[in-house]
C-alpha cells in the first residue's frame, strides 16, 4: 500500500471508530423533560439560602429560567406549559462542586506495589467521559475542577458541554497545578521561581482557565507571584498546601484553602522549615492533640475570616482512611472499572481497625469547619474524588453534604454550603446557587425530604440544567464499569 492508500485507510478507520461510538444527539439523548415551558407542582422548596423549607410550592420554568415560584394556590402557570405533579418530592438548587476533578486515581495500589516503583512519579487517569455524566446525574450543575492534569482535555470537555455535544455541568476550569520542586506526581510541572509562576498564570488565563490552584511544594515567593498575577486578571487562586503554612498563604494573598487545616496546614510542625514540605505524618501529628476551641486554632479562624479567605471542605476523601466508616456504596462499585474497584478494595483491607488516630483527626477537621462557619467564614463543599479511589464524581458531592450534617450543620445549612456558598465564591450568586424567580433553572428534584433526612439527597429523580431535565438513571447507566479508565 502506498502513502496515499495508507492515509485513506487511516481516515476510514477513524471514521468507522467515530461513528461506532458517537452520540448523534449528544446531551439531548439523556433528557427526560424537553418542554420549553413547564410547571413543577406541589413540591417542597429548599431554596439554598438556609431558610426553612416551603411545602406545596409550584415552580415555573420558561426558556431555561425560573419564571415563578410560590405557593401552589397562588402561582400562575402560563398557557401551554407542561404541568407535572411532584407531591412527595423536594426541589433544591443545583449543587456547586468546589473541589471536583476530571481525573481519578484509578490504580493507586497497582502503582505503589509495582516492582518498578512509581517511576517517573504517580500517574492519574483523565476520565472526560464518565466524570461529567456522573456529576450531572448526582445534581452537580456547576463545578470548579480545582486542579488540572490534562488541561487541553478539560478545555475540550467544557467546549463540548457548552455546545450540547456532551452532558455535564457548567465548568469553572482550574489551570494545571502551580507546583514547586519535588512533586510526587509525574504529570505536574515544577516551577523554577516566582517569575515563572507569574508567567504560568498569564499563559493559562489566556487559554481560558478561570481558576488557579497552588500545590504542596510551592514556595512563598512563587505563591505570592501567582496570586498577584491571578488577581491582576480578576481571577482567584486556591491551594492545597504543605511547604507554605496557612498564615503564610494568607499573607501571600490566597483566596481559598483546600481540605481544611488538619491535613494541610504545617504551621504547628516542630522545627518546621518555610518553603519545605514536611512528611504528611508530621502535619497530622502536629494536629493530633489540638481542638477547634483552643487559642491557636481560634486565632487561625479569626485571621481567615478577617482576610476573607474561604475554606473548602473535602470530608469524603479523608473518610476513606478512617477505619470503621461506611464502605463505598454498591452504585459506586458498579460504576468503577475492575482495576479501580480492586485498587479501592485493596486499600480498604489495609486499614487498621485498632488505630484511633484517623477517626480523631477526622472529627477535629469536622469541628474546625463548623467553628469556621459559625465565626462567619465562607465554607465551600467538594468531595475531591481522588485518594484511594472510593470517592466518585457526583456521588462524592452528595456524600460531602451528608458529612457536613454529621459535622453539626443542619441539613438546610449543609445544602446552603453546597449551593449558595459555592456560587458566591465564583461570583455567580445572581444567577445560580439559590431558587428565585429570574435565576437560571439549575435545579435538583429528589424523592423525599432531605431537609429532614439528608440521605434523601441521593434519590435524584431529575436534574435540571438551564431548564433542561436530565434523567440521572440514564447517565449513570452510561458509565457503568468505566470510571477510572474513560
Amino acid at each position: 500500500m502506498g502513502y496515499a492508500g495508507f492515509c485513506i485507510g487511516i481516515a476510514l478507520a477513524a471514521g468507522v471508530t467515530a461513528s461506532f461510538g458517537a452520540e448523534p444527539t449528544g446531551a439531548a439523548s439523556y433528557l427526560s423533560i424537553r418542554a420549553a415551558s413547564f410547571a413543577l407542582r406541589h413540591v417542597e422548596i429548599i431554596d439554598g439560602t438556609g431558610a426553612a423549607p416551603r411545602s406545596d410550592q409550584t415552580l415555573v420554568i420558561v426558556g431555561g429560567r425560573i419564571a415563578a415560584v410560590g405557593p401552589d394556590a397562588e402561582t400562575v402557570i402560563p398557557p401551554g406549559a407542561e404541568v407535572r405533579d411532584y407531591a412527595g418530592y423536594a426541589l433544591l438548587p443545583g449543587l456547586v462542586g468546589m473541589h471536583d476533578h476530571l481525573f481519578y486515581t484509578a490504580s493507586r495500589d497497582v502503582q505503589r506495589n509495582s516492582p518498578g516503583g512509581m517511576e517517573p512519579g504517580f500517574v492519574v487517569n483523565e476520565i472526560p467521559y464518565t466524570a461529567p455524566r456522573l456529576y450531572l446525574a448526582a445534581g452537580v450543575t456547576t463545578l470548579r475542577t480545582t486542579g488540572s492534569i490534562e488541561p487541553y482535555t478539560d478545555l475540550k470537555v467544557r467546549s463540548r458541554i457548552e455546545s450540547g455535544a456532551l452532558p455535564g455541568p457548567h465548568l469553572d476550569l482550574t489551570a494545571p497545578y502551580l507546583e514547586g520542586a519535588g512533586t510526587y506526581f509525574a504529570q505536574m510541572h515544577e516551577l523554577a521561581g516566582p517569575e515563572e509562576a507569574g508567567r504560568f498564570v498569564e499563559y493559562w488565563a489566556a487559554t481560558g482557565m478561570t481558576s488557579f490552584k497552588a500545590y504542596m511544594n510551592i514556595t512563598r515567593a512563587e505563591l505570592a507571584a501567582a496570586a498577584a498575577a491571578a488577581h491582576k486578571r480578576g481571577l482567584k487562586i486556591t491551594a492545597h498546601l504543605c511547604s507554605v503554612s496557612w498564615p503564610e498563604a494568607i499573607a501571600a494573598g490566597i483566596d481559598d484553602l483546600e481540605h481544611g487545616p488538619v491535613y494541610t496546614d504545617s504551621e504547628f510542625v516542630a522545627a518546621r522549615q518555610s518553603d519545605h514540605c514536611p512528611e504528611s505524618t508530621a502535619v497530622l501529628a502536629s494536629w493530633s492533640a489540638r481542638t477547634a476551641g483552643e487559642r491557636e486554632v481560634e486565632g487561625l479562624i479569626r485571621t481567615l475570616v478577617a482576610h476573607h479567605v474561604a475554606v473548602t471542605s473535602t470530608l469524603p476523601v479523608f473518610e476513606l482512611g478512617v477505619p470503621g466508616r461506611p464502605p463505598a456504596q454498591r452504585r459506586s462499585l458498579d460504576a468503577m472499572s475492575g482495576a479501580a474497584r480492586d485498587s479501592y478494595l485493596t486499600f480498604r483491607a489495609t486499614l487498621d481497625p485498632a488505630n484511633p488516630a484517623p477517626a480523631r483527626l477526622f472529627r477535629t477537621e469536622m469541628d474546625f469547619e463548623h467553628a469556621f462557619a459559625a465565626a462567619g467564614g465562607l465554607l465551600l463543599a467538594g468531595p475531591d474524588p481522588t485518594g484511594a479511589g472510593g470517592v466518585l464524581p457526583g456521588f462524592g458531592d452528595q456524600r460531602e453534604i451528608e458529612l457536613l450534617v454529621e459535622a453539626g450543620f443542619t441539613p438546610v445549612q449543609a445544602i446552603q454550603i453546597g449551593t449558595e456558598n459555592g456560587a458566591r465564591f465564583l461570583g455567580r450568586e445572581r444567577d445560580i446557587g439559590t431558587i428565585a424567580a429570574g435565576k437560571r433553572a439549575d435545579l435538583v428534584l429528589v424523592h423525599g425530604d432531605p431537609a429532614a433526612h439528608i440521605e434523601d439527597l441521593e434519590k435524584v429523580a431529575v436534574v435540571f440544567k438551564d431548564g433542561q431535565g436530565y434523567d440521572p438513571a440514564r447517565l449513570i447507566e452510561a458509565v457503568r464499569g468505566q470510571v477510572g479508565i474513560r
